[in-house]
């Protein structure tokens, strides 16, 4: 009889990690022969680690996080081209010979519930994102797929120039000082019609133990969604002032739900159970 299918979420440190609670979920749902559980990995124990797991046959990979998810790059035999491209993994899977295929699904993750909206035709589509961490890079990476002009605001402003010029070259993408959205805009925005205009926070400001994400309203076009990746709180107060002026947001646990999704089918080989729209996985996460 053989041993359960098992995966994990690797990280240091990895004890706030969500990802066992969503994945078990899922598991226990369909009924699988299998668990996922969280392991403590520095990146100086990251080579002995992925030695150990690959010659076991029913490990079938980990999910990545902070700080290993470009520290794994080099110990893996393949990555995939949106791992390649974003220069980060945050999915590992094992194929039966031992060889370990680095992903990155936070690119569909993060997209996932702007699917409906992108399923539209617009005649110009512009996101002004904060941040210039690992993060951001998937951001920029899915945004400028699905053909946004991306402004990308942060401390430092050639950082935020090297993503843009190393994730999507040939794009028409813009910088601008973190401090240039705090502050008021009498900008007179012309009509919005027919575009898609997006604000995304892919720093982790606003997020507990953080400063504020200092942010204008006056910024944003009418009709804008705002997004947030932050997941403590999951009601941000930056997506708190949005809905209070009657802006669509998306939260974000969207992300994380959608980016888990995809590592889940590549682990266990079934896509998890949704038909609720995650409203029961949404409830266990936020008690």
């Amino acid at each position: 009889m053989s041993a359960a299918m098992r995966a994990e979420v690797i990280g240091d440190p990895i004890a706030q990690s969500k990802s066992p609670l969503i994945h078990n979920f899922w598991i226990e749902r369909l009924g699988l022969d299998a668990r996922y559980e969280r392991a403590l990995v520095t990146k100086a124990e990251l080579p002995d680690y992925l030695a150990r797991r690959r010659v076991d046959p029913d490990w079938r990979g980990c999910n990545v996080t902070m700080p290993l998810k470009q520290a794994i790059l080099p110990l893996l035999e393949r990555l995939e081209i949106g791992a390649e491209m974003i220069g980060a993994v945050n999915t590992v899977t094992r194929r039966h010979n031992g060889a370990l295929i680095g992903s990155n699904t936070d690119v569909a993750g993060f997209l996932e519930p702007l699917r409906q909206e992108l399923a539209k035709t617009h005649y110009f589509r512009m996101a002004r994102v904060i941040g210039t961490g690992g993060a951001a890079r998937a951001v920029v990476a899915g945004l400028a797929e699905a053909g946004f002009t991306v402004v990308l605001a942060g401390r430092d402003t050639g950082k935020a120039r090297a993503i843009l010029d190393e994730i999507d070259p040939e794009g028409e993408h813009h910088v601008a000082p973190l401090a240039h959205f705090a502050q008021a805009t009498d900008f007179p925005f012309d009509s919005r019609e027919g575009c898609c205009d997006l604000f995304v926070n892919a720093s982790p400001l606003g997020m507990a133990g953080y400063p504020p994400l200092r942010f204008h309203l006056s910024h944003a076009p009418p009709g804008s969604i705002f997004y947030d990746i932050v997941t403590a709180p999951v009601e941000t107060p930056f997506l708190a002032r949005a809905r209070a002026g009657g802006a669509q947001t998306v939260d974000g646990l969207a992300m994380l739900i959608g980016q888990a999704a995809a590592a889940f089918e590549r682990f266990f080989g079934v896509a998890p159970p949704r038909e609720d729209g995650d409203a029961e996985l949404r409830a266990l996460l936020t008690r």
